[in-house]
C-alpha cells in the first residue's frame, strides 16, 4: 500500500516544477491509474479553472470514480504528472489538500456510522475527521452547519442520527458536510444516485443555484444520466473503459454523436429550458405490430 508521503519518479525536470497558474485547480498531465496491471483510467490531459463547472459522464466501469479519487487527492497516479489546488501529487502530504477538498461519495457515506449526529457529521468536516469523539465544537462551527444544513433543505435533519436517513436525505448532508469547509473545489460522485423525482429534483436545483453563484468553489460532478446535469454547468468530459470520449465545452461534447461513442447504442439526446435529456434512439422501420 502506498504511503501518504509516496513520490512518483518520473524524470521530472525543470519545466514541471515552475509555479502552477494559480486559476488552474486540477492539472492532469498524461496522467493514468493502473491496479493489477489493469488500466482503470487514462492517459488523460485535463485541466479545471476555478471558475469552472464540470460534469462527468459514462458508462459503468468508465474509470469516472478513479478519476475523481486522483482529482480528491486520494488516489496516486500510476503514471503521468498531477497537479491539484497547485500541489505536485506525489510531492506534497495529501492531508493538507484534502482539507480544502469538499467531496461527496458513496464510500464517504458507507464509512459514517449509523449512530453518528447530523450535526456532529456536518461540523466534524472542518475538522478533517468522520465521527466525534471528544472534540468540543463552538458555537461559531454549529451556526455554520446550521446555516449550511438550512441552505440545502435539511436543517430538519440537524438532530436526527445518519442511520435513521434516508437515501435522499443523506445526500443532502453529505453536500452540506462537503460545504462546511469552504472549500476551493467541490467534487460529488453521483450525488442523485437513489433518489427519488422530487428529491434528485430538488437536490439538481440546488446545486444550480450553487455553480450559478460566482462566489461557488470550481465543481466536478459524476453522474451516469445528463438528466442529473443542473443548470450553470459550463463544461463536461465523456468516459469510455478509461479514455477520454469528448471533452470541453458541456454544449460541444453532449451531443448525439459523442453519446452514442461512448455508450455503444445510439442516443439522442435534447435540451430543453437548459436542462439535457437522453433517450436511445428509436431504430429505423421500427414499428407496433
Amino acid at each position: 500500500m502506498q504511503s501518504e508521503k509516496y513520490v512518483i519518479m518520473d524524470g521530472m525536470d525543470s519545466s514541471h516544477t515552475a509555479p502552477r497558474d494559480p486559476d488552474l485547480l486540477l492539472d492532469f498531465d498524461e496522467v493514468s491509474l493502473i491496479r493489477g496491471g489493469t488500466t482503470l483510467v487514462g492517459p488523460v490531459n485535463w485541466q479545471v479553472e476555478l471558475d469552472e463547472r464540470w460534469v462527468i459522464i459514462g458508462p459503468n466501469g468508465a474509470g469516472k470514480t478513479s478519476l475523481l479519487r486522483m482529482a480528491a487527492a486520494e488516489e496516486f497516479p500510476s503514471q503521468g504528472r498531477l497537479w491539484v489546488l497547485g500541489e505536485r501529487i506525489g510531492k506534497t502530504d495529501m492531508r493538507d489538500l484534502r482539507a480544502s477538498i469538499g467531496m461527496s461519495s458513496a464510500a464517504l457515506a458507507n464509512r459514517i456510522p449509523p449512530s453518528e449526529n447530523v450535526g456532529d457529521l456536518v461540523i466534524s468536516a472542518g475538522y478533517a475527521i468522520l465521527g466525534r469523539w471528544r472534540e468540543e465544537y463552538d458555537e461559531l462551527d454549529r451556526e455554520r452547519a446550521t446555516d449550511i444544513l438550512e441552505q440545502v433543505g435539511a436543517y430538519h435533519l440537524v438532530d436526527r442520527t445518519w442511520g435513521t436517513l434516508s437515501e435522499g436525505e443523506r445526500k443532502r448532508v453529505l453536500v452540506a458536510r462537503a460545504l462546511m469547509t469552504d472549500p476551493e473545489l467541490l467534487l460529488f460522485d453521483e450525488p442523485g444516485a437513489g433518489m427519488d423525482l422530487g428529491g434528485r429534483e430538488d437536490l439538481v436545483a440546488y446545486m444550480g443555484d450553487l455553480a450559478m453563484d460566482p462566489d461557488a468553489p470550481a465543481m466536478v460532478v459524476i453522474t451516469h444520466h445528463v438528466e442529473e446535469i443542473p443548470l450553470g454547468f459550463t463544461h463536461a468530459m465523456l468516459l469510455d473503459e478509461g479514455s477520454v470520449v469528448a471533452q470541453g465545452l458541456i454544449e460541444d461534447v453532449l451531443t448525439s454523436e459523442n453519446l452514442t461513442k461512448a455508450f455503444h447504442q445510439p442516443i439522442e439526446i435534447t435540451q430543453l429550458d437548459g436542462r439535457y435529456f437522453a433517450r436511445r434512439a428509436r431504430r429505423a422501420g421500427s414499428h407496433r405490430r
